[in-house]
Order: C-alpha cells, then sequence, then structure tokens
C-alpha cells in the first residue's frame, strides 16, 4: 500500500480598512485574530522550537533571522484552536492553518470551519470599532495592486523520496490543474502581459521553477524543508502555486489529486514524458486561454493541451490505484477528476456551479454584458473581490450559494462542528483535545509537540513526531480515563 499522506493548508487572508490614511494592516491582523472569543482569552503559547523555514530541501541552509517572539508577542500573534488549527498573523495579514488531515473531503470542512472563525473574529472586532474603521476579509490571492499574499498546501512524505524526482514528476501537474483549482481573476498584476480574465489568481506571480522565497521570486517548487514531523522518517512539501478556493470541489480537487500523485512519487511510480520546456511561460499562458484548447510546448517537441496533460496525470493513477487494493477515497477523487476533465474539454461553461474560476467569470461576464463594459470597467474588479467576501452577508460567493447557483460538496453541520472539533484520524485529535480539555495546563503547542505546565516548576512535553499517532483510536480512553492534565500525562506514560 502506498505511504499514507497527510494533508493541510495554510490560508493567508486579504485584509482591508474603509479608514486609508494611517492604516496599518498588522496592527488590524493583530486586532482581528485576537477577538476570537473564547479563544482570545487563552494563554497558549506557539512552540517555535523545531521550526525552522531557512533549510532547503537541496542540502543547505539560507542566512537568515529565525522567528522567535517574545512571550507576550507570541501571546499575541498566536491562537492555537480547539480543532487542530492555529490561528496566527504572518507579516501583515491573519492565516489559518486547518489541522492534519487524512483525506480532502476533511481539508475542504476544515477550510470551511477556518472560513467561520475568521468571519467570527471580524464581528467581534468590528463592535468595537468605528464604521470608517470598519474590517473587511477576503479569502483571496491579491488586492489588485500588485501585491500577493498565499495559500499554501503541506503534504507530509517520505524522506527517503529524492526531491529531484518530486520536480521531475509535479511540475507540470502543479502548472496545469488550475484549470480546475483556479480561483478566476479580471485583469493582470505583477506587470505581466494583459488578459480580460484570467483562470489563477497566483499564476502572474511565479518567477522562478524552483526557490526557498514564498514572498519575492515566488518559485512553482518551493524547497522548504521543516518537516513538522520526524525528519529522519519524513519530508513536508510545501506547495505555494495554489490559489485559494470559496468553491469546495476546487480545494477538494486541488489537494485530492495532488495528493495521489504524491503518493505515487512516494512509492516510486514517477510520471515521466510531461516535462514542459517552459514552465514559467506555461503557467501565465494557461490562465489566459479560458477555451483550455492551446497546446503548452513540452520539452520533448510536442504540444499538450492543459486538459490533455492532467488527462495522462489521470490516467497513471488509475492505473497505479487500480492495481491494488481498492481505495474508495482515492477512487472516489479519480471519478471526480474524470468527470471534470471531461466537462473541461467538452463544454467548460457546464460548470459554472461547480469550480471557482467558471462561477466568478459567468457571473462577471453576466454582469458585464448586460451593463455594456469593458473588462477593463473598475466594477467588474471590485465584482472579482466581492465574489472573496468573507461577510456571507455581502460576499458574491456566499449570495450565490445561499441562492442555490453553487453546488456543495459538505454539509454545514460538519463544518459547525469542524470549528472547535478536530479531525479524529491524525495527532490533531490530541492537540484539539489537550486544548479543548486542559486549556489552562497547556503551556504551549505546536506541529510536533504539546507542552504542559502542571504547576511543579517543569514543563512537560508531549511529542507528536508521527502524524497518525495521537489519534481517537489510540489515545481516546486515555482523555475518558484522564479528570486532570496530570492525570493525563501520568496515564500516557503508564
Amino acid at each position: 500500500m502506498p505511504n499514507k499522506l497527510i494533508i493541510g493548508t495554510e490560508t493567508e487572508f486579504g485584509i482591508m480598512s474603509r479608514k486609508i490614511d494611517g492604516y496599518d494592516p498588522v496592527t488590524s491582523s493583530l486586532f482581528t485574530i485576537n477577538h476570537l472569543r473564547p479563544f482570545s482569552a487563552l494563554r497558549i503559547l506557539w512552540d517555535y522550537e523545531n521550526e525552522d523555514p531557512l533549510v532547503d530541501a537541496r542540502g543547505f541552509v539560507v542566512d537568515g533571522e529565525k522567528e522567535r517572539p517574545t512571550q507576550d508577542e507570541n501571546l499575541n500573534l498566536n491562537k492555537p484552536l480547539e480543532n487542530g488549527g492555529r490561528l496566527y498573523v504572518d507579516g501583515a495579514h491573519p492565516e489559518y492553518s486547518t489541522p492534519e488531515c487524512t483525506n480532502p473531503r476533511d481539508v475542504v470542512i476544515y477550510e470551511k470551519a477556518g472560513e467561520a472563525l475568521m468571519h467570527l473574529c471580524l464581528e467581534n472586532a468590528n463592535r468595537l470599532r468605528k464604521e470608517e474603521e470598519k474590517i473587511f476579509l477576503y479569502k483571496n490571492n491579491t488586492d489588485g495592486k500588485g501585491n500577493s499574499y498565499g495559500y499554501h498546501e503541506n503534504y507530509l512524505m517520505l524522506r527517503a523520496t529524492q526531491f529531484e524526482k518530486i520536480v521531475q514528476s509535479l511540475t507540470p501537474f502543479l502548472v496545469t490543474r488550475q484549470i480546475f483549482a483556479g480561483s478566476g481573476k479580471v485583469g493582470t498584476d505583477n506587470k505581466a502581459d494583459p488578459a480580460a480574465f484570467q483562470i489563477s489568481q497566483r499564476a502572474d506571480f511565479f518567477e522562478t521553477l524552483i526557490d526557498l522565497n514564498t514572498m519575492a521570486k515566488r518559485p512553482i517548487i518551493n524547497t522548504r524543508d521543516e518537516p513538522h514531523a520526524d525528519p529522519k522518517q519524513f519530508r513536508r512539501l510545501h506547495i505555494i502555486v495554489g490559489d485559494a478556493n470559496m468553491a469546495e470541489l476546487s480545494t477538494y480537487l486541488k489537494v485530492g489529486t495532488t495528493a495521489l500523485i504524491l503518493q505515487m512519487i512516494d512509492n516510486e511510480h514517477f510520471i515521466t514524458g510531461l516535462e514542459l520546456d517552459n514552465p514559467l511561460q506555461a503557467i501565465k499562458a494557461i490562465s489566459r486561454d479560458l477555451t483550455l484548447k492551446k497546446g503548452i510546448k513540452l520539452a520533448n517537441g510536442k504540444e499538450y493541451t492543459p486538459v490533455e496533460i492532467q488527462r495522462a496525470y489521470l490516467e497513471e493513477a488509475y492505473k497505479y490505484f487500480g492495481s491494488m487494493e481498492r481505495d474508495p477515497v482515492a477512487f472516489e477523487i479519480m471519478d471526480h477528476w474524470q468527470e471534470i476533465l471531461n466537462r473541461l474539454e467538452k463544454n467548460p461553461n457546464e460548470l459554472s456551479r461547480k469550480i471557482d474560476w467558471l462561477i466568478k467569470y459567468d457571473l462577471i461576464n453576466n454582469y458585464r454584458e448586460k451593463k455594456g463594459f469593458d473588462w477593463d470597467n473598475p466594477k467588474l474588479a471590485m465584482m472579482d473581490l466581492q465574489y472573496h467576501d468573507l461577510n456571507p452577508e455581502k460576499g458574491f460567493y456566499y449570495t450565490l450559494l445561499k441562492d442555490g447557483y453553487i453546488d456543495t460538496m459538505v454539509s454545514p453541520g460538519l463544518v459547525l462542528l469542524a470549528k472547535d472539533s478536530p479531525p479524529r484520524d491524525t495527532r490533531a485529535y490530541f492537540r484539539g483535545m489537550c486544548i479543548k480539555k486542559f486549556p489552562k495546563e497547556v503551556y504551549a503547542t505546536s506541529w510536533s509537540s504539546v507542552l504542559f505546565d502542571i504547576g511543579n516548576f517543569t514543563i512537560k512535553r508531549v511529542p507528536l513526531l508521527h502524524p497518525l499517532k495521537g489519534t481517537e483510536a489510540l489515545v481516546g480512553n486515555v482523555f475518558n480515563r484522564s479528570e486532570t492534565a496530570e492525570d493525563l500525562l501520568r496515564n500516557l506514560a503508564a
């Protein structure tokens, strides 16, 4: 059986205010996340000990300063959550990380829970601000002024897998998956070639193939080597090339298909013969081709459309996963993948209820034609932004959803539950349950540990170096038998 991948995502939210003069996005971001009641009252640190974003997967460490905030700064910057995730401020943006998940449906659920938590922060924060200082949050990737903020995916892989093989097999897939994972964009950014409407918000911002940076000279393949797990056994592949999605199917396919490809690579089923002649040129060209019919030149001189490249990956996935005991999660992903590719090839407009860029295009283009606007009309750019507004009363995505114009995959009840309940089948269960049951005794937490202060002048660290340890199946009974944090530590040691 293939190595079971652990998936998680990080979303940096766009933040704006009606106040222009003197507006400080950092202060506004901190103000926002510190109004997630009742979590905002908890004093739990984030443990930075095992975090080092300066280690490169190619075998070296770059110069730079590690983030080591003071204790007061740490408490202000970080909100570890009962659902096993994390709310924090990164740079000038509020950011939400999902807990570790074992399947793409759970990623969708916990991303939607993150949207709900961020909106709760927003409501609480805005009650304390003057009308002219109200804050707005957007789940998108660009402010329309040449600045982009990230959406990052994380996949646990085997340390033994050669990084060069990952780059070779994965690059054509990442460049072309925007045809179902793009969130759509009016116009262009970053001094890129002009376009009326694009498939991807992020495509214009990638300037190199491989690098450690995430904010400048952004690479298609990021080389950060920060496993958040046993470094001898695992690596964490940090993917920064994707758009932040509102549509559930776009998120599901984005992380689900990528997880399948990485499982194949981890198990030495490499995909070759699809290497692109110029990946940086291709990612931008695909974003501008709404017909999906233009060929992309491969390194071998052939030309394939992005649908054909994705179909080649799908065929390899069916071949690989069909050769072993049936995995219902893998086959569900592949079946959705096949259906979407068929529709994209035949008539993309059939997906105007299902994937972001086509939902958005249908909405904005219908309005544009009704009003007789050209694509450079500023009202269309505002509609683009409004699609991603986290306020359910104002965001166009939520309005379309409420009015029955968007298809969903997960139930609102599961999203509501996920706001304060962790996944049961990863170490996030242990982390989240510790915060939920013993909030005063949890001194600090991270992805790979929970630290307890039980009042005897020592800090007890419980390591979580394997993402599939700490599940409900393994420690649920321990929590049931533990009335106090001291009981928990004693029962874990027994």
